[in-house]
C-alpha cells in the first residue's frame, strides 16, 4: 500500500511516498480502515520537524498524520477520527490505517468524507474549549484568535451556535470571511498599514470585559488577551499552558488545552455538523502524490483546512 513517511526530522522536503509499505496490523481494542481521506494538522508540521524527538523518540520510516475518514475494514462502518502514531495508532497519511477504537465515532451523515477528514481535531479543540472548559452560556462574549484559521472557523460557528458574542482577529484578507462565518466584530490583527491605508486595530485597546478568549495564536497574543478579560473570566489557549501570574493580576482563569479526540466529543460533533450548526472550509484538496504541496500550503497559514483525498 501506499503511505506517507519520513526518515528523518525537517520540513515537506523529507517527506517521501512509500508505495511498498506493509498493511498495519491491529492490536487488541483496535480496528484497520481503508482510508478515504485525511487532512494535516499544524501538530504534524511541529512533528515532521524533530520538536518532539527527544521527548517521544520513534522508529524510523515514521508515517505521519492524525486526521481522517474511512470505512471499517471488518464492519463496513464509515467512521472518523484520529490515528496519530504517538497515540499508538500506525498514522493516517495512508491507504489503510490501524485506530485505537476510543478515537474514532462514526462520520458526519451529511458531509463528504473529505470533509469529515478535516474536522476530527479541530472540532473537538472547539468543543472542548468552548463546552467543556470555559463552558460558554447563552448571552455571553467571547474573543477568539485566528478565526480564520483551521481550529478558529469551527470555533467562531460553534459559539455563535451556542448563542454568544463572537470577536476574533483575522488577517486582513479574511475579514470578510470571518464576518461570513457569524463574527459579530471582526478585527484586524496585523500591526501595521492596510492596502486601504487604514491603520490596524489592536484588540485589546478595543475589547473589554469579555466573558472569555480562545486562543490559537500564542505568544504576545496571549499576554495581551488577560487585558480583555472582565474578573473570572476564562482564557483558553492551544499553544501551552498561558501566564499564571498575568492571570492572577488580571483576575482571570488560565488553561492551557491539550485536545483530546475521543469517541464521544466526536460524536457531539458530528451532531452538531448534521443539524447545520457547523461547517468546515477546506482551503485546498490535494492528492496522496502532492503531499509536499499540501504541507507547503499548511505552513503558511491556510483559510480553513488542507485535506488530501487518498481513495476515489
Amino acid at each position: 500500500m501506499k503511505a506517507v513517511q519520513f526518515n528523518q526530522y525537517g520540513g515537506a522536503e523529507v517527506l517521501e511516498i512509500n508505495v511498498n509499505t506493509p498493511e498495519p496490523t491491529t492490536a487488541q481494542g483496535q480496528v484497520l480502515v481503508d482510508v478515504h481521506a485525511v487532512a494535516i494538522n499544524p501538530f504534524d508540521v511541529y512533528f515532521l520537524s524533530g520538536a518532539l524527538k527527544e521527548k517521544m523518540p520513534l522508529p524510523f520510516p515514521i508515517t505521519i498524520g492524525g486526521d481522517f475518514s474511512g470505512v471499517v475494514r471488518s464492519t463496513g462502518e464509515e467512521v472518523y477520527g484520529q490515528a496519530l502514531v504517538i497515540s499508538g495508532n500506525s498514522g493516517s497519511f495512508a491507504e489503510v490505517l490501524t485506530v485505537n477504537e476510543q478515537t474514532i465515532a462514526l462520520r458526519p451523515k451529511t458531509v463528504s468524507f473529505e470533509e469529515a477528514a478535516a474536522l476530527p481535531l479541530v472540532g473537538c479543540s472547539a468543543i472542548q474549549a468552548l463546552e467543556d472548559h470555559i463552558k460558554l452560556q447563552n448571552g455571553q462574549k467571547i474573543l477568539i484568535h485566528g478565526g480564520a484559521g483551521g481550529i478558529g472557523h469551527v470555533a467562531v460557528q460553534l459559539a455563535k451556535a451556542l448563542g454568544v458574542y463572537v470577536a476574533t482577529t483575522v488577517n486582513t484578507d479574511d475579514m470578510e470571511f470571518a464576518r461570513e462565518l457569524g463574527a459579530n466584530e471582526v478585527i484586524d490583527y496585523k500591526q501595521s498599514l492596510r492596502p486601504d491605508g487604514l491603520k490596524t486595530q489592536k484588540f485589546e485597546e478595543i475589547i473589554k470585559d469579555f466573558d472569555a478568549v480562545y486562543d490559537t495564536v500564542g505568544g504576545e497574543t496571549t499576554d495581551k488577551s488577560f487585558q480583555v478579560l472582565k474578573k473570572g473570566g476564562v482564557l483558553v489557549s492551544m499553544l501551552g499552558q498561558p501566564n499564571l501570574e498575568l492571570a492572577e493580576k488580571y483576575g482571570g482563569i488560565a488553561i492551557g488545552q491539550g485536545t483530546k479526540v475521543g469517541t464521544e466529543i466526536l460524536t457531539r460533533l458530528a451532531k452538531f455538523v448534521d443539524e447545520g450548526k457547523i461547517k468546515v472550509h477546506i482551503d485546498k484538496v490535494f492528492t496522496l502524490n502532492q503531499i509536499r504541496e499540501a504541507f507547503t500550503l499548511q505552513a503558511s497559514h491556510p483559510r480553513g483546512k488542507v485535506v488530501l483525498k487518498i481513495k476515489e
